[in-house]
């Protein structure tokens, strides 16, 4: 289900002129001699600034990404701008500080990426070129048209292909529907958890193990046990039981037709049974 988009925030209302008088004398100051205090005090002033930039930025993004740590980001870009900015320049401090908040925003998002940016490219490279066919003939690509959309051999396109299935990342606890209650229902709550055991499949198995076991001897049944249960290999099992790999297949030769003769006799009792029932 798609989320609902965020509404842009605009910064806090204009200031007022004695409000930015009052800023431009702590800029003055602060470019003669830069100390922590007013360096704080241009922080604070410019701090909507940055909670803006990182809001629309945030938009665009999953939700598990914070939008705090966003602003985090963008509070080193605000204070890299306040140390570089020039005043004689005739150039508004808002105007000069917000690439530089969205740069730093952008650098942390980046960092926060596992998958290499060439990666990303080439992703982006093989969706363009297919919804760009997509477009055109009303239908998916095949592996060849693909190729030729984006103007490569056969090497290269496997290469891209196989970058562009790099393994995504999500977080657990991101939003996978709302529901009528205060209650969000999330990722890890629709997680199917495929090493928890079913115990009628449990039952079912330890059942047809003693089925099929019945009647076998020692080393027979641990054949069987080894081979279909532990999945190991006839030569590993010759070596746990000290016997030959060919011995080993002769034996497991043989339980299959005496197992597959008895299967036989019951499936003909089971169907007499059921007739005259």
């Amino acid at each position: 289900m798609a989320r609902a988009r965020r509404p842009h925030r605009q910064p806090t209302r204009k200031p007022t002129p004695e409000q930015l008088e009052a800023i431009r004398e702590v800029w003055v100051e602060y470019k003669q001699g830069p100390n922590e205090p007013q360096r704080n005090q241009l922080m604070e002033f410019y701090l909507p600034l940055v909670k803006y930039n990182a809001e629309r930025i945030h938009t665009k993004l999953p939700d598990e990404v914070d939008v705090e740590d966003l602003m985090s980001a963008g509070i080193f870009g605000l204070m890299d701008a306040i140390d570089a900015f020039d005043m004689e320049r005739g150039v508004k401090f808002e105007t000069y500080c917000a690439p530089r908040i969205r740069g730093a925003i952008l650098d942390e998002l980046r960092s926060m990426d596992w998958v290499p940016r060439l990666v990303r490219s080439r992703t982006s490279q093989v969706n363009q070129a297919r919804d760009r066919f997509e477009k055109e003939h009303g239908r998916k690509p095949t592996d060849d048209e693909l190729r030729e959309g984006i103007g490569v051999d056969n090497e290269e396109y496997s290469k891209i292909r196989k970058d562009a299935g790099a393994t995504q990342t999500v977080s657990l606890s991101r939003k996978w529907y709302e529901t009528d209650s205060n209650k969000d229902v999330r990722e890890i709550d629709v997680l199917r958890d495929t090493r928890q055991a079913n115990p009628l499949t449990a039952v079912q198995k330890r059942d047809l193990k003693d089925l099929i076991t019945r009647g076998l001897n020692r080393a027979e049944r641990l054949i069987v046990i080894l081979y279909y249960y532990e999945e190991m290999t006839m030569k590993e099992i010759g070596t746990t039981l000290d016997l030959s790999e060919s011995r080993v297949s002769q034996m497991h030769s043989s339980i299959l037709a005496r197992l597959k003769a008895q299967l036989q006799h019951r499936t003909k009792e089971l169907s007499e049974a059921n007739a005259a029932g």
